[in-house]
């Protein structure tokens, strides 16, 4: 092996980066599982707790707003809603002002599947993160990358 390459194979366990994206493998995989369980992905639980979220706030929630809510791509979050609503968690009604765009709200097996999940998922989040030593600090590092990525977009 090239030593150069050598190197730069061995400081993979200390990029950030690539520590994420472990991190991050390790978590989805651990979420899927458990969300397997009430016949979820976590992809869709995200989607259906973003839709929960928003419409706390707004009567008219559209794709547009669940995918900048939701950090997700607007395709994907279409594809998944098709799904979401075809198992009878959401339903996509007109908009009251943009005929082009469809409103999206939870329907009553929707609101309960998205309260077990959340139970669920946080009773997962709290094993997995259980770990570290400082969770209101890496929450807190956390929104700062966010804000940091959002505001220069």
């Amino acid at each position: 092996m090239d030593k150069e390459v050598e190197l730069k194979c061995k400081s993979l366990k200390d990029n950030l980066g690539y520590l994420l994206w472990q991190t991050t493998m390790l978590w989805q995989r651990q979420m899927n599982r458990i969300l397997d369980e009430i016949n979820l992905t976590h992809t869709q639980f995200v989607i259906l707790a973003s839709v929960g979220w928003l419409s706390m706030r707004n009567d008219n929630v559209n794709q547009k707003d669940i995918a900048e809510d939701s950090k997700t791509d607007r395709m994907m979050v279409s594809k998944i809603l098709r799904t979401l609503q075809k198992n009878g968690l959401i339903d996509r009604n007109e908009h009251e002002t943009d005929t082009r765009a469809k409103c999206v709200l939870l329907t009553e097996k929707g609101k309960d599947v998205l309260q077990n999940a959340i139970e669920i998922s946080t009773q997962s989040n709290d094993l997995f993160f259980s770990k570290l030593s400082d969770k209101m600090n890496f929450r807190k590092e956390l929104r700062n990358i966010i804000g940091l990525y959002i505001t220069n977009k």
